[in-house]
């Protein structure tokens, strides 16, 4: 397999993997399920904050899906997810209502998958992602 498709399966595999973490707690969010306001209350960002996250996390996942602008998706996924895991971090701690850490373990993923993305497709970076291209795998740089 050669290396520009090789690269190119990598990131669509990440990209699909932090898009359908994504998806999957947008119910729990817009349901207001028992976990996800008990997470919000604690920050004291019930229901606005859920709700704001969620609809955040719902464009990161579309972009994330959408091939040509996958690279703002990540980096939007990678600035909530920072968010998630601060939280985890300073007021929740790793294990919520007794999930096992299984959010923290969430948030980890979705944002080390969405960091690959943008290391990977550096090159679509506006204005100076060409300079930190290291393979050119025949994507297309405008240059402004």
């Amino acid at each position: 397999m050669n290396s520009c498709k090789r690269h190119r399966n990598v990131t669509w595999t990440c990209q699909i993997i932090a898009a359908a973490i994504l998806f999957q707690t947008l119910f729990f969010k817009f349901t207001a399920a028992e976990e996800s306001v008990y997470i919000f209350t604690k920050l004291g960002a019930e229901p606005w904050g859920r709700i704001g996250s969620g609809i955040a996390e719902l464009i990161a996942a579309g972009l994330l899906l959408s091939g040509r602008f996958s690279i703002y998706g990540a980096g939007m996924a990678m600035g909530v997810m920072a968010g998630a895991i601060g939280s985890h971090l300073t007021r929740l701690g790793i294990v919520v209502k007794d999930d096992g850490g299984l959010l923290f373990a969430l948030a980890w993923t979705v944002f080390l998958s969405s960091a690959l993305v943008v290391w990977l497709r550096r090159s679509e970076i506006p204005l100076f992602g060409a300079r930190f291209a290291a393979v050119d795998c025949g994507t297309k740089v405008r240059h402004s």
